[in-house]
């Protein structure tokens, strides 16, 4: 019976020592996980058995775990958007640091700067489809064929590839002006021809039948 009790008290006792490391090693873990999410550190447990603390403890660990990975998984996903969104834009990447784990601020701030590139991005395309077409229609009615790479890149590339920079919108701005410019320069010479015209039928004197025929 004694032994019995001994080996009853020695695997009690071991059973302790395993619970106190793991406790140990547990709190050591949430110490490093609660600076890393950058929250409170977790207070110490009153009045609770070494084998509730324990089981405590590693719970919080798992999640506290589980809250590091998806916070770190968001961060990847929002970096893919940022990429695609400053391909499209020639903007630069959001500044957030990759090796650390984000903070919710740190994911919020950089969710709404992505909701604000998207909305960029939406209102460039708008801008760039709009002009594209007038521009199309100015080069059709001036009889010009694109001849410079930009040009071509404007009337003929598929949107969806096109650059929404700041200096291409800029570009594609310019040249829309530059077409009705020479719209509105044809029609002033137009204008004056038919004035012209008009004036010698006046001074010839020819009649409103063969003015009309030759209009």
């Amino acid at each position: 019976l004694q032994s019995l009790l001994d080996l009853m008290v020695a695997e009690e006792e071991s059973l302790k020592e395993r619970l106190l490391k793991s406790i140990a090693l547990c709190r050591k873990e949430l110490d490093t996980l609660c600076r890393e999410l950058q929250l409170d550190p977790v207070e110490a447990e009153e009045k609770s058995t070494i084998l509730q603390m324990e089981k405590n403890l590693r719970t919080r660990v798992e999640v506290m775990l589980k809250q590091k990975r998806d916070r770190k998984q968001e961060l990847r996903t929002l970096q893919e958007q940022d990429r695609d969104l400053c391909d499209i834009l020639c903007t630069t990447p959001f500044c957030i640091d990759s090796n650390a784990v984000p903070s919710l601020e740190d994911l919020d701030r950089y969710r709404r700067h992505l909701a604000s590139l998207t909305t960029e991005k939406e209102q460039r395309r708008e801008e760039f489809v709009s002009s594209k077409r007038q521009i199309i229609l100015l080069m059709e009615e001036l009889d010009h064929t694109p001849d410079t790479s930009f040009e071509r890149d404007v009337v003929c590339e598929d949107e969806e590839a096109f650059c929404l920079s700041t200096d291409n919108i800029a570009a594609l701005q310019n040249l829309l002006q530059q077409l009705e410019a020479r719209r509105s320069l044809n029609e002033a010479v137009c204008t004056e021809l038919r004035s012209r015209i008009v004036a010698l039928w006046e001074r010839l004197q020819v009649p409103v039948e063969e003015r009309e025929s030759s209009a």
